[in-house]
């Protein structure tokens, strides 16, 4: 194939993929009575039980909105519901032969690494699992409009950083946060686009999904033993710190702190994505790390003042987390954001929480 008509095809998907995002529903208008934290009931997957076969806790995303509620720190009518993501929507990024595989229960079942979701309809695989991580999509990309309003935006869900265009895996079916920054390139005049991911797991979804993309600087502290050991995704990150089984609170603490010290000498972003996983926590049975839920608030402070301090957008998905104790942690999280004035729960129509 010549170089000419290579580079035809190239113009051709990128004037494709700006069209899918111009006629998307994705991004609206928000009123200034909600708050920038994003979430719907949708959200939780609740399927005959089914969901317990796996490790994550797929109705976390409820239980931290009512933990938020209970301590009076939101209002359910203030939280900004998303769109569900379509097909087309999903197009920006994932194949067509992608989403077509999603048309079999058992791709599906091995994607989110439950067995006997092979055996269902995939009519209810669409309505039980599918429709929730596509609502949860439609949260992260919203985001990165509501960051560029309001200096911040906390989807209350996505995060699923394993996945990438053509693949999915370690329960990550969409690739959220590659098509935020897709939409977020083509929408909102941002051209340099900071990953923060502070799951436990390598980000390997994203990381081959702009392993050849200068416009994003990656920095991935993650456990180097664990899932999913992807060797070839790694020489793509910008930023790598490994963070080893057993490390400890303050250790762990002190390299992020000089990792966001590096990482501002080697990029100026426009937006900071940051995959806020909670599998760090002492206790979680696959992150391996034993970082206190204080350690958490401690992080995710760090992380925000890092972004507030010099005026750029952050957004925040929840991703990872294995115990029943992640929700509270997330919760008590959003409400120290609050406190020490890095994020303002108040909506803007009122001034009321």
């Amino acid at each position: 194939m010549s170089t000419s008509s290579s580079s035809s095809k190239t113009d051709d998907a990128e004037a494709l993929r700006r069209h899918r995002i111009l006629s998307s529903q994705l991004y609206f208008d928000v009123p200034p009575s909600k708050v920038p934290l994003i979430y719907s009931s949708s959200y939780d997957i609740d399927f005959l039980g089914i969901e317990k076969l796996h490790p994550f806790d797929s109705s976390k995303w409820g239980r931290i909105c009512r933990f938020l509620t209970k301590e009076g720190i939101m209002d359910q009518k203030h939280v900004v519901e998303p769109a569900e993501s379509t097909k087309e929507d999903l197009l920006v990024v994932h194949s067509e032969s992608y989403l077509k595989s999603l048309n079999s229960s058992l791709n599906v079942s091995m994607i989110v690494e439950v067995p006997p979701v092979a055996m269902l309809p995939n009519c209810l695989v669409q309505k039980k699992v599918l429709h929730p991580f596509r609502k949860q999509v439609g949260g992260t990309v919203l985001a990165a409009k509501l960051a560029k309003e309001r200096g911040w935006a906390i989807n209350v869900g996505g995060g699923f950083h394993h996945c990438s265009s053509e693949k999915g895996g370690g329960f990550c079916v969409y690739a959220d946060i590659s098509l935020c920054i897709h939409f977020a390139f083509v929408h909102l005049n941002i051209s340099r686009v900071m990953i923060i991911d502070l799951d436990a797991h390598q980000g390997n979804g994203h990381e081959i999904d702009f392993s050849e993309d200068k416009r994003v600087f990656i920095l991935d502290m993650y456990n180097p033993g664990i899932y999913p050991l992807d060797f070839e995704a790694r020489r793509y990150i910008d930023l790598g710190v490994e963070v080893k089984s057993g490390t400890t609170t303050d250790e762990y603490l002190t390299k992020l702190d000089c990792a966001l010290e590096v990482a501002e000498k080697k990029f100026d972003p426009d937006l900071v994505v940051y995959n806020a996983g909670t599998d760090i926590l002492d206790g979680d049975p696959l992150g391996r790390l034993k970082i206190s839920p204080d350690g958490i608030a401690r992080r995710d402070e760090k992380v925000f003042r890092f972004a507030r301090e010099r005026n750029i957008p952050v957004i925040m998905l929840t991703s990872g987390g294995y115990m029943k104790s992640s929700a509270k942690v997330i919760a008590d999280s959003i409400i120290n954001l609050s406190n020490k004035s890095l994020i303002d729960m108040k909506n803007l129509s009122t001034g009321k929480a």
